[in-house]
């Protein structure tokens, strides 16, 4: 069992992300979420997690399962987290840019957090992103890591 979520949510073709004040992503865009607590489930920290840290409530929206993502670094680390989608309406407000404790939170188009050498999002969200965003089914995808580049990539339907 895994100790982390992270949840895309998605406004037409936009998704709200973090660009993080802390490591171990510093500096990047990603989704939103977080460690979870003491006999909290994977669902529930992600509802808690991006209140927290977006002051949005997904509890009223339909928060799909989309498998999980993994890595080893160096042949050493390794972890992984649940990773969740939540499509929102299209007219829904949220003001950004907006700093908060974590970093800052923005509305990035989703062609612009895959486009080709974007140094701004980490290695592995082109890899797991799309399949995410736009295939019904769960997967596990698995990145590997050496000497702070992705040297590996694969995925399976769970």
């Amino acid at each position: 069992m895994y100790k982390q979520t992270l949840c895309f949510i998605r406004r037409n073709d936009e998704l709200l992300v973090l660009n993080r004040e802390y490591a171990p992503t510093q500096g990047l865009w990603n989704g939103v979420g977080g460690k979870m607590e003491n006999e909290e489930t994977p669902l529930e920290c992600v509802i808690r997690e991006v209140k927290e840290e977006t002051d949005i409530d997904i509890s009223s929206y339909q928060i799909r399962d989309k498998g999980i993502i993994s890595w080893e670094v160096d042949n050493s680390f390794s972890g992984g987290m649940y990773v969740f989608l939540v499509d929102i309406v299209g007219d829904y407000v949220y003001p950004t840019p907006k700093k908060t404790e974590e970093g800052i939170l923005d509305w990035k188009k989703i062609s612009w957090l895959l486009a080709e050498k974007n140094y701004g999002v980490g290695e592995m969200i082109p890899q797991y992103l799309p399949i995410t965003l736009n295939d019904d089914k769960k997967y596990h995808h698995h990145c590997v890591i050496k000497n702070a580049k992705l040297t590996g990539y694969e995925y399976k339907e769970l």
